[in-house]
């Protein structure tokens, strides 16, 4: 059993959510102890995506324009669109890491402080928020506004798929058209508002690779 530790960073390119979604599953179903793990970069068209236990009520009006996709990842109700970085997580999360096999608990800091490290990088303070998975902003005129988004799915053979979602320059309108991830009200910002210009296709790689490292060390 050769188990690499180091997972394979795929570009999807431009990807409609529907065959991304079924792909996800496909490649987990058919994976084996021996399949690498993998971290496929992605970007959506508009789609908003329901987590298994998400209330439609939490579509508003507007939000009719968009086309909804039933998924069976944790979570509420979010956005995906242009402009936006996604990632997906297709890891086995039992094998041996630093420290030992990994728990989701720990999988979703270890995104989240990806996450963060690279917001750093190009100067931006990203913060979790107790119970409510995700980054928001730290400080500034944005304060407590939500950068980024985090949905998993974690097989009970510890393989997991979904993953994340990170705002650069975007659309925002219809994430106004929704309560984000179910909270009424909450400000939705991407990178640019808050000061940073920046490449997509720059941030999709940064996060990538820093999710590798931070994955293969005990941060």
């Amino acid at each position: 059993m050769t188990s690499p530790t180091s997972p394979e960073i795929k570009h999807l390119g431009k990807a409609d959510y529907d065959s991304t979604f079924a792909a996800m599953r496909a490649f987990t179903d058919a994976r084996t102890p021996d399949s690498r793990d993998e971290l496929w970069i992605v970007e959506h068209p508009p789609v908003y995506t329901l987590g298994l236990g998400a209330d439609r009520g939490h579509l508003l009006a507007g939000a009719s324009e968009i086309p909804v996709v039933q998924t069976d990842r944790g979570g509420e109700v979010t956005y995906h669109g242009p402009g936006q970085v996604v990632i997906y997580l297709l890891m086995d999360l039992r094998r041996n890491k630093p420290g030992g096999k990994l728990y989701a608990r720990q999988f979703v800091h270890k995104i989240e402080q990806a996450i963060i490290n690279v917001l750093q990088a190009y100067n931006l303070a990203g913060e979790r928020v107790e119970g409510a998975p995700g980054i928001y902003m730290a400080g500034g005129d944005h304060k407590g506004a939500k950068i980024a988004a985090l949905g998993l799915k974690v097989r009970g053979n510890g393989c997991t798929y979904h993953g994340l979602s990170l705002n650069v320059a975007m659309d925002l309108a219809p994430f106004s058209w929704i309560n984000p991830c179910g909270y009424a009200g909450l400000e939705t910002v991407d990178m640019r508002t808050v000061g940073a210009q920046a490449m997509l296709s720059d941030v999709q790689q940064q996060l990538a690779e820093e999710l590798i490292r931070v994955l293969a060390t005990n941060e």
